[in-house]
Parts: C-alpha cells; sequence; structure tokens
C-alpha cells in the first residue's frame, strides 16, 4: 500500500500532464527546444508511473487490468474478475 502522498503526487502529475499536453505538442511541432525547457517537469509524461488504481503499488503493474500482479490474484481468486479463472492441469 502506497502513501497517500505519493499517491496524490502521481495524480498531480497526471493533471499536469493533461494540462500543458496541447502546448507540449505545439512547441514540439514548431521545434521551439528553449520553450519546452520552461515547461514545467512535471508536465512531461515521460514522468508518469502505471501504479496500481486500488493501493497504489508501483510495481507489478497489470496494464490490461490497472492494477497489480497481488491484487489481481486477490481479486481473481475471489471471482471478481469477470472471465478470469484459477488455471489447473
Amino acid at each position: 500500500m502506497a502513501k497517500e502522498s505519493i499517491k496524490a503526487r502521481e495524480r498531480k502529475r497526471i493533471a499536469m500532464v493533461a494540462r500543458y499536453a496541447e502546448k507540449r505538442k505545439a512547441l514540439k511541432a514548431a521545434g521551439d527546444l528553449e520553450g519546452l525547457d520552461k515547461l514545467p517537469r512535471n508536465s512531461s509524461p515521460v514522468r508518469l508511473h502505471n501504479r496500481d488504481k486500488i493501493d497504489g503499488r508501483p510495481r507489478g503493474y497489470m496494464r490490461k487490468f490497472g492494477i497489480s500482479r497481488v491484487r489481481f490474484r486477490e481479486m481473481a481468486l475471489a471471482g471478481k474478475i469477470p472471465g478470469v479463472t484459477k488455471s489447473s492441469w
């Protein structure tokens, strides 16, 4: 479970990336590197990190489901993810 401050920081970055997306796109198209330099660092999409939507775990993220491998296993065994069952052979 990630700290609330870390999850809040990531949400703030997501909002900032969305806010500056158009401006960043225009500056890149114009080739204005100095203008890009003046934008806030957190407005760059590269600084985003995939995190578990439920508890904020940064590692073992499963992109298809938006949750970590640990949370995925718990939910799959509990039958909370449709179409996912434990395999056995």
